[in-house]
């Protein structure tokens, strides 16, 4: 990922504000840019944009939302503050904390208002470590839909995006002020495009398995469900550039995902009474400790895996989101009428599992203590027919990345702000501190979708001074 010096820039094609990356991040940044008249392009390495914003259940987490008005949801700003410093146990950057949940409700007023990005409150269970109903998402619970909305939005405002356009190097002068960039096509062509500043949207490290192996080897040897481009570029070209990186041991895990299928289960089965099992039947965890640091809790269990156990009422619930519908589609969903037989149709020893959920069922009722420390009382007690699937621990995206400040400009390590450089998404050092126990649910397009307002706001200010 070279940066080139800015004299050698070759073009006389010129476009104030480029955009590396057309997931929910950049394209979140082109709108904004276009709303202030800029000119602004939009560069995506694949044929369609899609990235890890395609790939997730599609929630945003925000605060004082007019859709939680709507139904009664009080949330202000510091609770949503305290929620996410309290789940990375103080370890983020608290004000860029602040500035993301400040900005959260007006930016998803902004999308479902002005917009017609259409979201919805959902409020049929809250995730671990959010107090109150405050993810906002698709009618199908899917990135998929999200980013078709996006990107049907760029096409009616007239935000180009380049699509099969590899950016493979940076020009830059000695004072690292961008000045355009390099990108191949995948015939072999190359294209030179200058530039006043540049928004880097290009996620993060999760593909790139040596950096994965270097800074989060305890989740290297599970499944990546992440995009294949996350390859670590933005990193490597802010650290050429003189940038500081921070929290690369950061990383967004997940419990359940089923084995072999590769389909996301919404952790809601287990919020809301499920529980996981090891091939010996047994509970290994406390599922409401949080899915991300579950995720290599899973891949160590004996041939890393584990069985969602659960019953009808949470099954109804999963059919909510589209992947679930996808993986009873696939047969990854068994159903039997006991205990006994969903042993049986899982592969699981009998005694073990009856004992197992006999356990739990007591727990549900208040009768004993979970040695684990997980509270069963919230939720009634799982009744036939009986539910599970096979899954398996995977690595999703990571959340370390570039420093930023407030205004999402990227930092050098004495903290003095690069000229005309910002970045958002998985590019720019998360919300989530230093590893996986810091996500809470959503972190991810909860930095993607704010701090890309965010940078295309300061980009616009720097553009319009």
């Amino acid at each position: 990922m070279p940066v080139l010096p800015a004299d050698t820039l070759d073009t006389d094609v010129h476009i104030p504000a480029l955009i590396i990356g057309a997931g929910a991040c950049g394209q979140v940044a082109a709108l904004t840019l276009h709303d202030a008249g800029q000119p602004v392009l939009l560069i995506e390495r694949d044929p369609v944009p899609q990235g890890s914003t395609a790939l997730s259940s599609g929630m945003i987490p925000a605060c004082g939302t007019q859709l939680q008005a709507e139904k009664g949801v009080i949330d202000p700003v510091g609770q949503m503050r305290g929620d996410l410093i309290a789940k990375a146990k103080g370890e983020s950057d608290p004000a860029i904390v602040e500035r993301v949940c400040e900005v959260s409700g007006p930016t998803i007023d902004w999308l479902t208002g002005e917009k017609g990005i259409p979201l919805e409150l959902v409020d049929s269970f809250t995730y671990p470590g959010h107090s109150v109903h405050r993810m906002h998402a698709p009618p199908s619970r899917t990135g998929a839909e999200l980013m078709g909305a996006l990107t049907n939005r760029c096409a009616t405002e007239g935000i180009d995006i380049l699509t099969d356009a590899f950016v493979t190097d940076l020009f830059a002068t000695a004072e690292s002020a961008i000045t355009g960039v390099r990108i191949a096509r995948p015939d072999g062509g190359v294209e030179e495009i200058g530039c006043d500043a540049l928004i880097l949207a290009c996620n993060g490290f999760g593909g790139n398995i040596d950096m994965v192996r270097q800074y989060i080897p305890e989740i290297a040897e599970a499944i990546y469900c992440g995009h294949v481009g996350n390859q670590g570029d933005a990193i490597r070209w802010g650290e050429t550039l003189g940038a500081a990186a921070a929290d690369l041991g950061s990383f967004q895990g997940h419990g359940s995902v089923a084995h072999q299928h590769n389909i996301l289960i919404s952790w809601a089965l287990m919020m809301e009474g499920g529980f996981q099992v090891n091939r010996d039947g047994r509970r290994f965890s406390n599922e409401h400790g949080g899915y991300s640091e579950q995720g290599k809790i899973v891949a160590s269990q004996p041939d890393a895996l584990a069985w969602d156990i659960y019953d009808t009422r949470c099954h109804e619930l999963g059919l909510e989101f589209e992947d679930y519908r996808d993986a009873v589609e696939a047969g990854a969903v068994i159903q039997a009428d006991t205990i006994e037989g969903l042993a049986r149709e899982l592969g699981l020893p009998k005694d073990a599992l009856e004992a197992t959920a006999g356990g739990v069922a007591g727990f549900a009722q208040g009768l004993g203590q979970d040695s684990f420390g997980r509270d069963f009382t919230k939720s009634p007690p799982l009744a036939a027919p009986y539910f599970g699937i096979k899954v398996c621990g995977a690595l999703f995206h990571t959340q370390g990345g570039l420093v930023i400040d407030t205004a999402a400009r990227v930092l050098r390590e004495d903290g003095s702000r690069l000229p005309n450089l910002f970045a958002g998404g998985g590019a720019a050092r998360g919300l989530s501190g230093k590893a996986d126990y810091g996500y809470l649910s959503g972190n991810g397009l909860l930095a993607a979708v704010m701090l890309g307002r965010i940078a295309g706001q300061s980009a616009a200010a720097l553009l319009n001074p």
